[in-house]
């Protein structure tokens, strides 16, 4: 078995984690905060501790099953924490982590991206359908 240059050694360890390569942990990571939802509840999420409903309420069209799936995701990757307090009704609340924290900018930054330039995405969409025809 040969031995690695401490160079060699770096290089493995960076391609490890190059998003570009298929099998890349990274790239899973990609996939899971470019969803929508994710993306979404993290906005959501930035002015403090909310309950599951308010969430509901405040991301619409959210079904209660994604809101489910991708808050759960969330929490197993270290970006919200679920905190139950016992009472009657149970009270359930979701906080961002400082992982989650600190993937907040970028999210924020997107968000605003989309809500400033949505009118020219649409006026682009329909030149390129009206030219396809």
């Amino acid at each position: 078995m040969a031995t690695k240059t401490a160079a060699q050694q770096r290089l493995e360890a960076r391609r490890a984690y190059d998003a570009y390569l298929a099998e890349c942990p990274a790239r899973q990571l990609l996939d899971r905060i470019s969803d929508k939802w994710v993306s979404l509840l993290l906005n959501a999420l930035a002015d403090g501790p909310q309950r599951y409903g308010d969430l509901s309420r405040r991301v619409a069209g959210v079904s209660q099953k994604m809101l489910t799936q991708t808050l759960r995701t969330l929490e197993r990757d270290g970006l919200v924490t679920r905190t139950v307090t016992p009472s009657v009704p149970v009270r359930v609340d979701y906080e961002l982590t400082p992982l989650g924290r600190s993937l907040l900018p970028v999210v924020q930054a997107i968000k605003a991206w989309a809500e400033t330039h949505i009118e020219e995405v649409v006026s682009a969409r329909t030149a390129y359908d009206a030219a396809e025809r």
